[in-house]
């Protein structure tokens, strides 16, 4: 009984996140808070701001990514 509980936890994955902080954001996109945050100022990232601090959602991480990405 204790064995299967121990495996069943070693191959659960946690919980997938609807939404990052700002420093996970960032770390998402691999650049710096500071740089995240200029791109919230030019309007290319849209915060949710439900509460006190910001949150982004993985949909708008994608967004951004997909629109801002270069063709070649």
């Amino acid at each position: 009984m204790i064995r299967k509980h121990l495996d069943s936890a070693a191959t659960s994955q946690p919980p997938l996140k609807l939404a990052v902080t700002r420093r996970e954001a960032a770390q998402t996109l691999s650049v710096s808070p500071a740089t995240l945050d200029r791109l919230v100022e030019r309007g290319l990232l849209h915060p949710s701001r439900a509460t006190r601090r910001p949150l982004f959602s993985r949909e708008e991480l994608e967004r951004f990514l997909r629109e801002t990405t270069a063709a070649i």
